[in-house]
């Protein structure tokens, strides 16, 4: 099994990455659950990190000659149904720019106000590398007014995952709690969300884990947001029913996970590509959606989880962790361990401080239609019948829980019972059986 380790709040609504220090790498820290942020005494230029930045000025590779104007169109009138007089931050890296254009055409289409920025892996390593640490704890006033006044939020999840590699982890819980406030205040005031990469942005990271190309990732990133979202709703409310009368949830795999915790009575979430007017009443998680979409989502009841989550393979600022255990009790990881390559997760948990301990989120994939290869190691939060756990932040679920630190280990083969009844089975939904494909 393979995960995504977080490290800072994901998001309005997952935990929030730290991508960059521009005013919309920022607000996207914020408010996207896609995160990479570790933390580190400023130093010299790292060799480790400046070829991840190399590779990540010549990752445009992947995504030349792709025509966007399908996706551009759905993200903007389906996703986050831009409408006029809507001030709309565009967010991605200089490979997105194609996108980015033709994001910022079709919001202008509908008469409404874009703000286009780029982000940079370079320049998030150089804040930690040449800024005085003593700023960590400030929270950025300019960046807090733009979220006082932005509708909605578009942006890439690029991100490569090695560029805070031996960053301290003490910074970055820092600089975490100060970027919190941000993400507060577009969550209260119903900022709506769209965020497109959902683990697979084609990063050279990424590619580099899955063993493919960044290419052929960009093609099943693109492939999957282009979908029946209709269908996907369907899907989503199946399944939404089914948990909403439940008391118990319980994970389990062959290779010795097994996991149970109680879900009567908890608020329950749908990521089904398109933020409604339901959704914009309801506010809070209903505002965001990432793409490719198709996910089921709640907070278990508080001190419930008990039982052990085994992941095989796992990934820490592109370093690997093989035989990751995380053992729960009473609703928090009482211990962790691993074969290999635990350490520097290790530091950054612990530097993390209250609250990085709680079993906050239970995460159904259930959009069928996105195609990922079966020989590859490629997971990803939506895939039809993959199961992902959330430990630490997650205010992008709903929940109070604001530590600068957050886990999500994925779970692609497991069993899921609710009450008995199978919902997912080795790895396949058992609910939702119409493919939402276009």
């Amino acid at each position: 099994m393979h995960s995504r380790l977080t490290f800072s709040p994901r998001h309005c609504l997952r935990p929030a990455s730290g991508h960059s220090l521009l005013i919309a790498a920022v607000l996207a820290s914020a408010c996207s659950r896609q995160s990479g942020e570790t933390v580190g005494a400023a130093r010299d230029s790292n060799p480790d990190t400046d070829a991840a930045a190399a590779a990540a000025d010549d990752r445009g590779d992947a995504l030349a000659g792709r025509n966007y104007h399908s996706v551009a169109e759905k993200v903007v009138t389906q996703s986050a149904r831009v409408k006029e007089g809507d001030v709309v931050l565009i967010n991605g890296s200089a490979a997105d720019l194609p996108l980015l254009e033709d994001l910022a055409i079709e919001v202008q289409k509908r008469g409404a106000s874009p703000l286009v920025t780029v982000a940079s892996d370079r320049i998030t390593r150089r804040y930690y590398d040449e800024v005085p640490a003593k700023y960590d704890s400030v929270t950025p006033e300019a960046f807090l007014k733009l979220a006082g006044i932005i509708d909605v939020i578009l942006g890439t999840e690029s991100f490569e995952g090695n560029t805070l590699k031996g960053v301290s982890p003490e910074r970055l819980s820092v600089r975490g709690k100060a970027t919190a406030p941000i993400g507060t205040l577009m969550q209260k005031r119903g900022v709506r969300g769209v965020f497109l990469g959902n683990g697979l942005y084609p990063s050279a990271t990424n590619a580099e884990q899955f063993d493919v190309s960044r290419r052929d990732l960009a093609d099943m990133l693109y492939g999957g947001v282009d979908v029946d979202y209709a269908q996907l709703q369907r899907t989503g409310e199946d399944v939404r029913q089914l948990l909403s009368t439940a008391k118990e949830v319980r994970i389990t795999s062959p290779n010795g996970t097994d996991l149970r915790a109680k879900v009567g009575g908890r608020p329950i979430f749908v990521s089904d590509g398109i933020i409604s007017a339901e959704d914009q009443r309801r506010g809070g998680p209903a505002t965001s959606v990432w793409l490719p979409a198709g996910e089921v989502y709640l907070i278990p009841v508080p001190g419930t989880a008990e039982g052990m989550v085994v992941v095989d393979r796992d990934f820490y600022q592109g370093e690997r962790i093989e035989g990751l255990r995380l053992e729960f009790k009473g609703g928090k990881l009482a211990s962790m361990s691993a074969k290999s390559g635990l350490d520097p997760l290790k530091a950054q948990y612990d530097a993390s401080g209250h609250g990085r301990e709680v079993l906050g989120v239970i995460d159904f994939g259930i959009n069928p239609g996105l195609k990922l290869p079966d020989n590859k190691p490629i997971h990803a939060w939506s895939r039809a019948g993959m199961v992902t756990i959330g430990v630490g932040n997650n205010t992008w679920a709903g929940g109070q829980n604001e530590v600068p630190f957050g886990m999500a280990p994925y779970l692609p083969d497991a069993t899921v019972a609710v009450d008995g009844k199978v919902l997912i089975q080795d790895g396949k939904l058992q609910a939702g059986e119409k493919v939402a494909t276009k």
